[in-house]
């Protein structure tokens, strides 16, 4: 396999399905196999990293958003030698604080009661730049969380409580890393991917201006052009 026509595997975030990397997916997949697993239907990291080894070729470049991130990192623990590249999009390595983890435990309480709304109009500015609401991209945030479901959000979020701490794994990634976070994140600020970006040997970050949490969806044409030249960097780093 030439290396840089590896198969890609692109990792959803919370609440999120394939849309998420649409614009990747279709620019991409003329060049290179791509495989985007569903991480709603397991309740821990680690099983959701198991279904994606599962689902993956032997060896991919990884890019992973959020959540997803989390997946990557355990892949990276569980079976780094298949790994070929790496790309992380506004997540971060370190355990959720209690402040954090009381946020999550209370939105995890509600939706077990029935009480899911999936990504309110109270909720997107959160997520996205203001620039994004009121257009298509706010729409297919709701429209996926709407497909992810009471289900799917309980699962994700009982997976996210509970994950493993991720910063001893930094110094052990050796393969060609991209990290890439928004400006204007608010659920995983620049900060986080800062941490990542020291953390990892050769590593390179990327701050996107006027963007949220979502780079895929709200700068879709630039994220995929990160990735292409992430795609083409040699094994021998960035």
């Amino acid at each position: 396999m030439a290396f840089n026509n590896a198969p890609l595997v692109l990792i959803p975030g919370l609440l999120c399905d394939e849309r998420l990397w649409a614009h990747q997916k279709a620019t991409l997949e003329h060049s290179r196999p791509i495989c985007i697993p569903d991480v709603s239907l397991d309740a821990s990291i680690a099983q959701m990293a198991e279904r994606t080894l599962d689902e993956a070729p032997p060896f991919f470049a990884l890019a992973a958003l959020s959540m997803g991130g989390y997946v990557a990192m355990e892949i990276m623990r569980q079976a780094p030698g298949r790994v070929m590249k790496l790309a992380l999009l506004d997540t971060m390595v370190r355990p959720d604080d209690e402040a954090r983890a009381k946020a999550r435990r209370g939105l995890l309480a509600l939706a077990q009661m029935g009480r899911f709304k999936g990504v309110t109009p109270q909720l997107l500015p959160r997520l996205v730049h203001p620039r994004c609401t009121g257009t298509p991209i706010a729409d297919t945030v709701q429209a996926m969380a709407q497909t992810i479901g009471k289900e799917g959000f309980v699962r994700q979020q009982q997976a996210i409580i509970e994950r493993a701490d991720y910063r001893p794994v930094l110094e052990t990634i050796a393969v060609p890393t991209l990290i890439v976070v928004g400006q204007n994140d608010e659920i995983t600020p620049p900060a986080e991917s800062e941490e990542i970006h020291r953390g990892i040997p050769h590593s390179r970050l990327v701050v996107l201006a006027e963007c949220g949490h979502l780079p895929p969806l709200e700068h879709p044409q630039l994220t995929t052009q990160l990735l292409i030249r992430w795609l083409d960097e040699s094994p021998t780093g960035p």
